[in-house]
């Protein structure tokens, strides 16, 4: 069979993208889901698309495939490109063009069998063999385009006339579609946009621009839509760590956008627990919407409460008392980036001043153990700490202490 470069199953070439471009340590035969054959074309697809950052490294396992992109060089996010393929049928194809060759104007009004008439007299009576547009195929493309945004429908006496609808002009807005489409939660969208502009330049560069999540927008869109109807989902959940799919009836309540490591995280009510979990939209496989939620305002609202104090996006529900973190950083003259950078990170908690050269950091959260990567940031600065939960401080002195130990410090060496 001929290599096609469409797709059917989107789902499929995520997984794979995912396997180049975020891991993008696997050889041709680490891919045991699928075969050998399938891995081929799939890599050949995604070859078609992003050619210009595909690489490779030999290493004694085999031949690694992975991409390359560097993504403060790049002017727009390629991964989009993905979602700009589909597959379709010749007759899907044909009557798309016939239609808004039609309808090739907001002026041009018609019913659906004025539609009709007019392509079986001017669009297929040359044809030997002509595809076969019955009312009602042509009735469902009407209405999958008004859905779309692509036709509109409005009612005349008894009928229902169709026209294209208008389109808008942009060009004046192409750095705002730019900004948009790399920054905003469902860029795709801009990027569709994008594609209607004059070709021109994008002014923007970005330092730290996490683009991998471009490859769950489907994912998400559908779980926006659930949050904003107030729905249930289900949904199917596949970690790498234990390699399997588990399926769960969650209520959606937020999504969160980690800026350390572009993650995106879905906060939700656990329905048959009745806990608050959070889940990585890269490893959601599907999303199934349920019927609407009576309680979403008091789930929304505890969960509000509850976050109020979470540090991260953890927020099991057995954990119940407030702990209290507390450490103090020393800033010479000149290192005032020092204070910034705790304003700036400090969450739910407070920094203030002690003395000249001194500043306190403390908040009252959950899970201190969610804090200790990022107090571990100023270690060679922190002077004093006092963590409530005592095993949690103890573990980070041990941390420090094994890592002296690793570099052959004593205590005294690694203080000067």
């Amino acid at each position: 069979m001929a290599y096609n470069e469409l797709i059917k199953n989107f789902n499929r070439i995520r997984d794979y993208m995912k396997d180049f471009y975020v891991f993008g340590f696997k050889s041709r035969g680490d891919f045991t889901q699928k075969s050998a054959r399938s891995y081929d074309d799939e890599k050949r697809r995604v070859e078609s698309w992003l050619g210009d950052y595909m690489s490779f490294r030999h290493t004694p396992d085999g031949k690694n495939v992975f991409l390359s992109i560097d993504s403060r060089a790049a002017e727009s996010n390629p991964l989009y490109t993905a979602w700009k393929t589909k597959s379709f049928t010749d007759g899907d194809i044909t009557l798309h063009f016939i239609l808004f060759d039609i309808l090739y104007s907001p002026a041009v009004k018609m019913t659906l069998k004025e539609i009709l008439d007019r392509i079986d007299r001017e669009y297929l009576a040359d044809f030997a063999e002509p595809p076969e547009f019955d009312e009602s195929t042509v009735r469902k493309k009407l209405k999958e385009y008004v859905e779309e945004g692509l036709i509109r429908a409005e009612k005349d006496g008894r009928q229902m006339l169709y026209s294209r609808c208008e389109t808008t002009d942009l060009t004046g807005a192409s750095d705002v579609i730019d900004f948009f489409s790399e920054t905003a939660p469902l860029g795709v969208i801009g990027s569709f946009l994008k594609d209607r502009l004059p070709e021109h330049r994008n002014i923007f560069s970005f330092k730290h621009h996490y683009i991998n999540a471009a490859l769950d927008s489907e994912i998400l869109l559908t779980l926006l839509t659930a949050i904003r109807e107030k729905r249930t989902v289900t949904l199917e959940n596949k970690s790498p760590r234990f390699a399997r799919v588990t399926t769960v009836e969650v209520l959606p309540l937020k999504i969160l956008a980690g800026t350390q490591d572009g993650r995106w995280y879905l906060m939700s009510l656990h329905l048959k627990g009745n806990h608050f979990n959070a889940y990585r939209l890269d490893y959601l496989q599907k999303v199934k919407p349920g019927e609407v939620y009576e309680k979403f305002d008091t789930a929304a609202r505890a969960y509000e409460k509850r976050a109020a104090h979470s540090w991260s996006v953890s927020c099991e529900w057995s954990m119940q008392r407030l702990e209290h973190v507390e450490f103090v950083v020393e800033v010479l003259p000149g290192e005032e980036h020092i204070v910034e950078r705790l304003e700036r990170e400090k969450r739910c908690g407070s920094v203030e001043q002690i003395d000249e050269t001194h500043w306190r950091f403390s908040a009252d959260i959950f899970n201190s153990q969610e804090i200790l990567p990022w107090i571990r940031t100023f270690i060679c600065r922190i002077t004093q700490m006092d963590f409530s939960n005592r095993t949690v401080e103890n573990k980070f002195k041990e941390d420090l202490a094994e890592i002296m130990r690793l570099y052959g410090l004593t205590d005294r060496e690694a203080e000067s």
